[in-house]
């Protein structure tokens, strides 16, 4: 080890700008499609935060694998609902209205793509919970998605209802509708609104104060409110363990599925799932 550290060292100038210009050239090979979307966001998008983009062919098919084995739902079933949403132009439409009229339309961009929540979307169109809570909302694009799953369980039968939370009095504004017959927001500290819920919980999804510490509070908030087999899901599990140990702690399995966005440069969040074997 210590003579190839020798060798490199005793380089010439010549040769370190040749290994610095290679270096950058692999550099370019592997990022140059993120310098172009990024190009492309800054002229294009009008989100500063909580980015929206979809997900490539292949990490859709491992979500879907994985939402069929946690679930016990047929792999075509759960590929159904994928292209079911991603092809409901109700939604669309809907999102792009309430974008255009809200006031801070200069921040949110019009056509609706939802990444990750395709996946909540999926998990309720499989489990049919009766009640879906989810904490931290902000302009409600997550709200839509999963009243709109709500609506199509009711519509085959199978009754739910949606609860927000979120402590900004202007969120949730696309929460509005159709979609607004099958949920609602609660307005105020997300762990006092789950306290205030009497309600048993069968899905439940972690969005709101990104803080470990708080996390771990809202986790150990409905730690007596969530049916035996509820599923858990966790925004934030990219960066925290909490989900994890909240698994580990209910007796519960866990699993995270990494997002690739498609055309986008933001290397993308997750979701934690903390779930009991079917």
């Amino acid at each position: 080890m210590n003579q190839i550290k020798y060798k490199i060292v005793k380089l010439p100038v010549v040769g370190w700008l040749v290994l610095f210009l290679y270096k950058l050239k692999i550099l370019f090979m592997y990022h140059k499609k993120s310098l172009k979307n990024i190009a492309s966001w800054l002229f294009k998008s009008q989100e500063i935060t909580n980015f929206t983009y979809d997900l490539t062919k292949l990490n859709k098919l491992y979500l879907a694998a994985m939402i069929s084995d946690i679930t016990g739902c047929d792999l075509n079933k759960i590929l159904a609902f994928i292209e079911e949403i991603e092809n409901d132009v109700e939604l669309k439409r809907h999102v792009k209205k309430y974008t255009e009229m809200s006031e801070e339309s200069y921040v949110a961009d019009k056509d609706a793509k939802f990444a990750k929540r395709i996946g909540w979307y999926v998990f309720v169109r499989a489990i049919k919970p009766k009640v879906v809570v989810e904490t931290g909302i902000d302009k409600g694009l997550g709200s839509c998605v999963l009243a709109a799953a709500i609506k199509r369980n009711v519509e085959e039968g199978y009754d739910g209802y949606y609860y927000g939370t979120d402590i900004n009095l202007k969120a949730g504004y696309l929460l509005d509708g159709v979609y607004k017959k099958h949920g609602e927001i609660l307005y105020g500290d997300s762990i006092e609104s789950l306290k205030k819920l009497n309600k048993t919980i069968d899905l439940f999804i972690n969005d709101s104060d990104h803080s470990a510490e708080y996390e771990k509070m809202e986790y150990e908030t409905i730690i007596n409110m969530i049916a035996d087999n509820a599923i858990i899901l966790g925004d934030n599990s990219h960066t925290t363990d909490k989900l994890y140990d909240f698994a580990m702690l209910t007796d519960r399995h866990f699993l995270f599925f990494k997002e690739e966005p498609k055309e986008h440069w933001y290397p993308g969040g997750g979701i934690g799932i903390a779930f009991t074997r079917k």
